[in-house]
């Protein structure tokens, strides 16, 4: 990777002094020696904070090769002047972070034909904190909410959030932008649209009066997207111009990456375990496999590839039925408990969808299904107990409470089932509103899985209009 700045901020000091006093008598020397120093001192000073103005920053940006357009107005300036001056520490954290992060990013980007300049795009998401998780629910480096994450193939349960997993995350997010793309055109449009969604910037740019670039809509978009271009221009401009904004560092306050290597595993692996073991920081294993959530592995997972720090990967292999038998048993009836119990766990459960009636409260909701009230927040991002007629709420239940749960069909939801024949088969027309659990509920002898069996339905979704075999 290429790095910031390959000499320390001590030799830049000799450098600039030899330079300086060059070809100069030795009476000169001594006359300008000391005030020499201390002006060097002063510029490569780590609390040195460079003023460039507004002419000065629109050149540098203006010279900076990019497939994205990075223009430059206040707004921008105003986020420049946040990174290089009011934030500093921030800035140069994300610098220092950037060498673990930035070869996964490159390699995805070029395989998908995508700018190189997307990398920064992570900063403005998630501060390249590969946990970070929003007030939406967003979580991982690229900020994927849970729908999303899944539509692009990132596993999501109690044990494993994919959406964390550096790799396979850079991955759909590198799918997820070359189809914004793909739909708008534009890359400033394509970002916005990661940041608010393409329903949300075609809103805008109607508004607009179907305006086509993101500076004419930008009135109407939504806040938080306002200031989103801004902010990746403004990164941008502060990695590309780091040395000339005084971030300096040396080699060694770099965050590389840790060289690893894979061993496949089966069934419930106890990773702190593997690291007690292995005499390895847990906190390395973390880093190299933070899609882990609970630091184990399931169990029923088959051939997963679990992250090993490259010189423990011989000994691993070496002792590998010895390790793995243990870490196999270590704690296995507490981290079960864990995952069945804690809120908002869906591990082990199937969703079902519950449409908000009038009269309806959350209480009344969760002792209706037999669940906790704080399960349905967390599973619904609540931050109260609000909830309005006809909004969708998540519910996920065990196979005991699927059983045991014996709520009836409204009588509206009754009024619409339709139910057709065709060549001696029952078809059940799905309506607006209908989950498999509402339908299954409607005919005798009908399960979830029965009902997914007859239509080899792999998932849950379904949509008005569809007919399903009902018998």
């Amino acid at each position: 990777m290429k790095r910031i700045i390959h000499i320390s901020k001590g030799s830049i000091l000799s450098i600039l002094f030899s330079l300086t006093i060059t070809s100069i008598s030795v009476a000169q020397q001594d006359n300008i020696q000391e005030d020499k120093l201390i002006e060097i001192n002063s510029i490569y000073d780590d609390d040195y904070i460079p003023d460039a103005n507004y002419e000065e920053i629109e050149d540098r940006l203006q010279c900076i090769e990019s497939e994205i357009p990075l223009h430059f107005n206040e707004t921008v300036k105003s986020f420049i002047n946040y990174f290089t001056i009011k934030n500093r520490e921030y800035t140069r954290d994300v610098i220092k972070n950037s060498a673990w992060f930035f070869p996964i990013f490159e390699q995805q980007l070029k395989a998908y034909n995508l700018p190189d300049e997307l990398k920064y795009l992570s900063i403005v998401e998630s501060g390249l904190r590969q946990r970070a998780r929003s007030r939406a629910a967003a979580v991982g480096l690229w900020q994927f909410i849970s729908s999303t994450g899944r539509y692009y193939g990132l596993h999501q349960d109690w044990y494993i959030d994919e959406r964390m997993d550096a790799y396979k995350a850079t991955d759909a997010a590198c799918r997820h932008l070359k189809s914004l793309y793909t739909m708008f055109g534009d890359w400033e449009l394509a970002l916005a649209a990661y940041n608010c969604g393409a329903g949300n910037v075609r809103k805008a740019m109607r508004r607009s009066g179907y305006k086509k670039t993101f500076w004419e809509i930008y009135p109407y978009l939504p806040r938080e997207t306002r200031s989103y271009v801004p902010q990746f221009v403004a990164v941008a401009y502060s990695f590309k111009y780091a040395e000339e904004n005084n971030f300096l560092f040396d080699e060694w306050e770099f965050k590389n990456p840790i060289a690893w290597d894979t061993i496949h595993v089966d069934g419930f692996v106890n990773v702190r375990s593997i690291a007690e073991q292995l005499n390895v920081c847990f906190d390395e294993l973390e880093m190299l496999n933070p899609e882990i959530k609970h630091g184990a592995l399931p169990e029923g997972v088959k051939n997963y590839a679990l992250r090993i720090p490259i010189e423990k990967h011989a000994e691993l292999l070496a002792y590998r039925s010895i390790i793995l038998d243990s870490a196999s048993q270590t704690g296995k009836e507490q981290v079960d408990y864990l995952a069945r119990n804690t809120v908002g766990s869906t591990w082990g459960r199937d969703k079902v969808i519950y449409r908000v009636q009038s009269g309806d409260v959350l209480g009344k909701i969760a002792e209706r299904y037999h669940v906790r009230v704080s399960d349905l927040r967390n599973w619904n991002n609540l931050n109260g107990n609000l909830i309005r007629v006809g909004q969708r709420l998540d519910i996920w239940l065990t196979s005991n409470q699927l059983a045991s749960t014996h709520q009836k069909p409204s009588p509206q939801k009754e009024a619409q089932q339709t139910v057709t024949v065709i060549s001696g088969s029952k078809y059940h027309i799905v309506q607006d509103g209908d989950t498999l659990w509402d339908i299954a509920r409607l005919y005798e002898g009908l399960s979830i899985e029965k009902l997914k069996k007859l239509n080899n339905l792999k998932s849950n979704k379904i949509k008005p209009g569809q007919k399903l075999v009902i018998g």
